[in-house]
């Protein structure tokens, strides 16, 4: 005799529970049931090259000439540890260009050999960075 629905001998037994083997816990079930990343590390490189970044500005001749003036001033007051702003480029370590980033703190030394502004606080800014500095 066919059977339409095709479950009727079965559906009404009783669940079958192993008496050899333990039931499986819940979060384990569900975890056979979870996503899976086949592409692993690829979601974090399609963030890095959505990752934007900036380009370098070059500084005309004369914002070179104020900077190199305030560099002077505070060369004369180096002794005093003088309150500043520093706004400078930090290249990007992974891809072109890099990001600007402003620095408050008081200033330790200017090495011109070195080509570096030191801050007090351990802060190195290379000189061919910097691209303003303000100070009272």
């Amino acid at each position: 005799m066919y059977n339409s629905g095709g479950y009727e001998d079965i559906i009404n037994l009783p669940h079958h529970v192993s008496s050899k083997r333990p039931q499986m816990p819940m979060l384990d079930r569900a975890a056979q049931f979870s996503p899976f990343a086949a592409l692993t590390g690829y979601d974090d490189a399609i963030h890095e090259t959505g990752r934007l970044t900036d380009q370098k500005i070059n500084l005309s001749e004369e914002e070179k000439e104020a900077l190199d003036r305030k560099q002077q001033i505070l060369m004369e007051r180096l002794g005093d540890h003088p309150a500043l702003i520093v706004t400078y480029f930090v290249p990007d370590a992974k891809k072109s260009g890099g990001a600007y980033v402003t620095k408050s703190g008081n200033l330790k030394k200017i090495d011109e050999f070195e080509r570096l502004m030191m801050l007090m606080d351990g802060t190195k800014i290379p000189l061919d960075n910097v691209a303003d500095i303000e100070f009272e």
